[in-house]
């Protein structure tokens, strides 16, 4: 939100993409690692693919909901800013989080364990975890506002160099 405000939709959904890309090379990375032979010390391989090796659900829940959430964020803070000619920026802030979150908490949990778990779960899952996603994006609202004024003076005075 703090790119959004500053630098625009543009750079923002830049910084999506690239997280998303980032992602993806982690995933390939890791993958790599585990069909690689370790090496001849090496005892815990068994240990080290249970740990990273996520079940490809997973991972594709958490990249199509990232890539998801986060676009909709961008479009929802912007839509934000537009409604309240600029103005208001803990509206924006908050409410384009969490409604991108509710987004994120659906489509991960219920990709990943959609048809696994019973519903009843499932809606435990989801949310449990969007409560604290809600919390989390109204406590950060102050720092928003901090990382907005310094963020915006400095690139002030690099315009000025």
């Amino acid at each position: 939100d703090v790119v959004s405000e500053i630098e625009g939709r543009k750079k923002a959904q830049d910084l999506v993409m690239m997280g998303f890309y980032m992602s993806l090379i982690m995933v390939l990375i890791i993958y790599i690692s585990q069909i690689l032979p370790p090496a001849s010390f090496w005892e815990q391989q068994k240990a080290y693919n249970i740990i990273l090796g996520s079940t490809p659900r997973i991972v594709l829940a958490s990249m199509i909901a990232y890539l998801i959430s986060q676009n909709h964020d961008v479009w929802a803070f912007h839509w934000w800013k537009d409604k309240t000619s600029g103005k208001y920026l803990w509206i924006r802030n908050n409410f384009s989080t969490i409604i991108s979150q509710l987004i994120d908490s659906v489509l991960f949990i219920g990709i990943a364990f959609g048809g696994i778990y019973p519903a009843k779960s499932i809606a435990i899952m989801i949310f449990s975890q969007y409560l604290i996603k809600v919390g989390i994006a109204i406590l950060d609202t102050p720092f928003c506002y901090i990382l907005v004024r310094i963020y915006g003076n400095y690139r002030k005075q690099i315009q000025k160099a």
